[in-house]
């Protein structure tokens, strides 16, 4: 992964500290931006959204800590580091329950900040990527991906923007291969939930003694073999929804269960 993506903006009221600070971080291949206050540092995030801002814990007019909640109102995304003095540990800690990352102690250790700094900007990267594959994935499932040139797919996207807007259960019907996960996906991200989980349960490819685990889960020592808690897809899917595919398929027994659930 490359540094020079991450943009980092250096807060604090002390010339010598910011400057070479930034001047550190530009040798080491970031992009970096200065500020000598708080007011002067909401101004650069507004203008050029950097992903990581280092400040100063202790500064005049607006301190570290409310500069970073109101960075984080502004930016949500921005990760914070506080920069501090030994005395000042306690509020630094107390900073990081407030969403900071973590800080850094006064006089800093280069190898500790090139450190955090390299992790933070490294989990920043792999955030944004997944970021970015989740709404691949959505857009491959939205229904307007749908090919739905004939009059009755056209009532189908109709139905599942209707659907998507419910609570109640829905059963999709249709053979092999007609795309019934693909309307369930559909629906999903239709739907409130779409931020929540989807889950898919194939219940035609296990048998009946794993599949009410699968589905319901089990308590460590339950029965013979249960080593360990398992928690369900029901438990798994809380708040999102729960695709049971050929459910058709399941026995009359978890089918009973199901009921109860």
């Amino acid at each position: 992964m490359t540094t020079n993506k991450v943009k980092i903006l250096v807060v604090d009221d002390e010339a010598i500290v910011r400057e070479s600070l930034g001047d550190w971080l530009k040798d080491a291949g970031y992009q970096v931006f200065t500020a000598e206050s708080g007011h002067e540092a909401l101004e650069v995030i507004e203008r050029e959204k950097p992903g990581i801002m280092i400040t100063d814990l202790v500064m005049p007019g607006m301190d570290g800590i409310e500069l970073m909640k109101r960075a984080k109102a502004s930016q949500p995304g921005i990760e914070v580091i506080i920069i501090t003095a030994y005395a000042s540990i306690p509020t630094a800690i107390a900073a990081m329950r407030e969403g900071a990352y973590d800080y850094i102690e006064k006089p800093f250790c280069p190898e500790r900040a090139e450190l955090l700094i390299k992790k933070l900007s490294e989990h920043r990267e792999l955030v944004e990527e997944n970021i970015a594959l989740r709404q691949k994935l959505e857009d491959r499932y939205r229904f307007e991906n749908i090919i739905a040139k004939s009059s009755k797919m056209q009532r189908l996207i109709e139905l599942i923007k209707v659907v998507g807007k419910s609570i109640a259960t829905g059963l999709i019907t249709g053979e092999s291969g007609t795309g019934k996960e693909l309307v369930a996906r559909a629906i999903h991200l239709q739907s409130h939930r779409r931020n929540r989980p989807f889950v898919a349960v194939s219940c035609a490819a296990l048998p009946e003694s794993l599949l009410e685990s699968e589905l319901f889960g089990h308590e460590r020592g339950s029965f013979t073999g249960a080593y360990a808690q398992k928690k369900g897809k029901f438990e798994f899917a809380n708040g999102g929804t729960l695709f049971l595919d050929e459910i058709g398929e399941m026995s009359a027994n978890i089918q009973v269960h199901l009921l109860r659930v």
